[in-house]
């Protein structure tokens, strides 16, 4: 039998991929309880530091199977979003265990469609093949949104590319995605998994804890008056630096020219 999702640990990187490329890599109720357990285990390996996100074949995801989801939302009525809510769409990692440090970056090699769209925004940071393609088609089947695809659109790119991507349905390109801030970079199809391990290269060679604060300080600032903002990034930035053994030993290596990936004239390799 085919695994429906991927799950591999090289080093300390996991690898996941979306693998039903017959329906786009869709997530049905199987995958859903799959990535659950697969985002569970990755939050509590401590072995492991990083994930990347991709799909198989021509697809990254183009979001629910609604062969499986819509008699399941159907039959719940008026309560379904209150089942929802604690737990989110792909395995919780829209909403519930969205809250994992550990920085995860998707590998969006075609189709990003719908819960697929959420899945990536749900992720730090998003490389795409020339390829991909972006869109919120939920409208055209009489939903919208629901586990962090609006919420996230309009904080990564803002309202304007949120409403003209809600209302229209109409997918954008990798080059409109770049320009709209929603991923990081636009490589060709055929290097797109080696961009995004140099990008895991460059997130591994800094420091475990700092990674990890950085990140559930960006999260805890989201949304926060101007001088909240600054008290949390306060708070976390020293408790790190007055907390963290590792900053005497990175230090060194800073003043001696010998830390990975230096650029100008002590370039280093990571």
């Amino acid at each position: 039998m085919i695994d429906k999702v991927l799950y591999e640990k090289k080093g300390e990187i996991a690898y996941i991929t979306l693998n039903r490329p017959e329906v786009k890599n869709a997530i049905d109720l199987d995958v859903q309880r799959r990535l659950h357990e697969i985002w569970t285990d990755f939050r509590d390996d401590d072995a492991i530091r990083l994930a990347i996100l991709t799909g198989s074949g021509d697809a990254f995801c183009a979001g629910a199977d609604l062969k499986t989801h819509v008699p399941e939302w159907a039959e719940a009525g008026p309560s379904l979003a209150r089942d929802m809510l604690p737990l989110g769409f792909a395995g919780g990692i829209t909403r519930g265990l969205h809250r994992i440090y550990k920085p995860i970056i998707a590998a969006c090699n075609g189709w990003v469609l719908g819960g697929g769209l959420e899945l990536a925004m749900a992720c730090d940071i998003r490389i795409a093949s020339e390829r991909a393609q972006f869109g919120s088609f939920e409208l055209r089947r009489g939903m919208h949104p629901a586990d962090g695809g609006i919420v996230r659109l309009v904080n990564t790119c803002g309202v304007g590319i949120a409403l003209e991507m809600e209302l229209t349905g109409e997918p954008i390109g990798a080059q409109r995605a770049l320009a709209a801030n929603m991923v990081s970079k636009v490589v060709p199809h055929d290097e797109l998994m080696a961009a995004a391990e140099d990008m895991a290269k460059k997130i591994l060679r800094n420091d475990r804890r700092a990674v990890e604060s950085a990140k559930e300080t960006i999260f805890e600032v989201v949304g926060r008056t101007l001088d909240e903002q600054l008290k949390v990034e306060c708070l976390f930035g020293y408790a790190l630096c007055g907390g963290n053994p590792e900053i005497p030993r990175r230090s060194q290596q800073f003043f001696e020219k010998t830390d990975k990936g230096r650029a100008g004239a002590t370039a280093s390799s990571l």
